[in-house]
């Protein structure tokens, strides 16, 4: 292999990445937009929206940066409104529905808990932008586990209601967790470059934080080895990213070219 080709397929590799973690980000990110005006109490109103901004504002890092390295010219709003779901590739909790305030939280507490280790990592990453980043993202989700895991804990703990409320949270996203560290060829070639950490470390940092925190909430384990729903990675997602996609990119389908 050639050092041109090798450079080519290393930013191939870091491409995919970039739209990976982009597209976990920005889909995650506008579903919480959503609670916007809707959560159950005022400090909520402003949390989750907030939790959101973070999530978009990384996503723009992300496909800004997978735009330079792609070098065709599009830039993060060609990411976001100008492709299609198939070409999307985040992982498949990111597109559910909301449901209620405790699937919401869970959500959100299983994502910040797989970002926070891995952003810790790669704060010695051998790619200069993502370390960069990695040292102010890994702030931003420690917070993320924070809130959301007291939340969990609040909820799991509480009522009967609220409990039952949780469980039934755990027993719908627990399908999706897998998911979150499934590994392949380019993440594999990745972890070899020094750009990111082993998927198993990052598993074995999440599991401590759900156990402590299940723990408190009163809340059964996290089952291992169940079945596990797969396929956002490779652009497999079901209709909600359909009506999700129609409502984000509407304005920029309907009168393409504009800017703010």
């Amino acid at each position: 292999m050639t050092g041109a080709h090798a450079l080519a397929t290393d930013h191939d590799d870091l491409f995919h990445l970039l739209l990976r973690l982009g597209d976990d980000h920005l889909i995650l990110g506008h579903r919480l937009s959503q609670w916007c005006g809707h959560a159950p109490m005022l400090e909520e109103d402003l949390a989750l929206p907030n939790i959101a901004l973070d999530l978009i504002g990384g996503a723009r890092v992300f496909y800004t940066y997978a735009g330079e390295v792609e070098g065709k010219g599009r830039d993060e709003d060609d990411f976001a409104y100008l492709r299609d779901g198939t070409s999307f590739s985040h992982i498949l909790m990111a597109e559910k529905p909301n449901g209620d305030f405790a699937y919401t939280m869970l959500r959100q507490f299983f994502f910040a808990a797989y970002m926070h280790p891995l952003f810790d990592a790669m704060q010695q990453s051998s790619d200069q932008l993502l370390r960069a980043h990695a040292a102010k993202a890994v702030k931003e989700f420690a917070y993320h586990v924070r809130h959301c895991g007291e939340w969990v804990i609040r909820l799991g703990d509480g009522t009967q209601e609220s409990a039952a409320r949780m469980q039934s949270a755990l027993d719908q996203l627990a399908p999706y967790v897998g998911e979150m560290f499934e590994s392949d060829d380019v993440y594999e070639r990745l972890v070899g470059a020094g750009i990111v950490p082993p998927m198993a470390d990052i598993k074995a940092r999440f599991d401590k934080v759900v156990e402590q925190t299940f723990t408190a909430a009163m809340m059964p384990p996290l089952e291992a080895g169940g079945f596990s729903h797969s396929g956002g990675r490779r652009g497999r997602h079901g209709e909600d990213l359909g009506f999700l996609l129609a409502e984000m990119q509407y304005l920029q389908r309907t009168y393409p070219g504009q800017k703010w």
